[in-house]
């Protein structure tokens, strides 16, 4: 069964997500591990230049070892998990969980032994979805099958948010909203696409504004449900 999909994400009113560019400085920045927390999700995701910034290893080196491409975990008893999607096995760990939470890499079959004999030097667990791209779907299925995650949330950047959006598996979206403008070219937006996605438009047939809530200091956290239209 498909997980219910929530995106959690903080923004300026401009729809821009690096809290360093906002002006004034610091509005609100503090809330989004809070609201986190809150949702309490079986396991989290983001895409892998967002995972970039949490690794501290390097590439791994070559192997003779010819390993399966099959689904391996390093852990199957954790509260909460970390997924990246790492379609072509780019990001060397040098750690096997972030903040406490396990690391579980989404990868493709086009990935080399070496990366794959890394991961599982470094206790870091990996999924395939998919021979040469990440089948969102796929993915969540497999986390739901094996992990036993019902209630994912995704949180960026917004590449990997506008993918998860287009193929039509959010439920929810969560923004935090800060009262601060970027107002410069270059930053990232909440949802995003690569050049070859960018005609595509996601299945969205609703949204229904569920709730309002003030967090202080002018931020606001809009709760919105959405219905994606299957046939598109």
């Amino acid at each position: 069964m498909k997980p219910y999909v929530i995106c959690l994400m903080h923004s300026s009113l401009d729809g821009r997500t690096h809290p360093s560019r906002w002006r004034p400085k610091g509005a609100g920045t503090d809330w989004f591990e809070k609201i986190h927390d809150e949702l309490g999700g079986d396991a989290w995701v983001i895409g892998r230049v967002t995972g970039s910034e949490f690794a501290k290893g390097t590439p791994y080196p070559a192997t003779n070892e010819k390993l399966p491409r099959e689904n391996w975990f390093a852990r199957r008893d954790a509260k909460t998990y970390g997924v990246v999607l790492d379609a072509h096995g780019k990001i060397g760990w040098g750690r096997s969980d972030i903040g406490g939470d396990p690391i579980v890499v989404v990868l493709t079959e086009s990935v080399p032994d070496s990366h794959l004999s890394g991961l599982r030097g470094e206790g870091v667990s990996y999924i395939f979805a998919g021979k040469s791209e990440i089948d969102l779907a796929l993915t969540l299925d497999i986390l739901s099958r094996e992990l036993s995650v019902k209630r994912l949330l995704v949180e960026g950047g917004g590449v990997a948010n506008g993918a998860f959006l287009r193929a039509g598996l959010i439920d929810e979206f969560n923004l935090i909203l800060s009262p601060a403008i970027d107002g410069a070219a270059g930053a990232p937006f909440v949802f995003d696409s690569t050049e070859a996605d960018s005609d595509k438009r996601a299945p969205i047939a609703a949204m229904t504004l569920e709730s309002t809530r003030e967090l202080g200091g002018g931020v606001l956290l809009l709760r919105y449900l959405i219905k994606n239209d299957p046939s598109r």
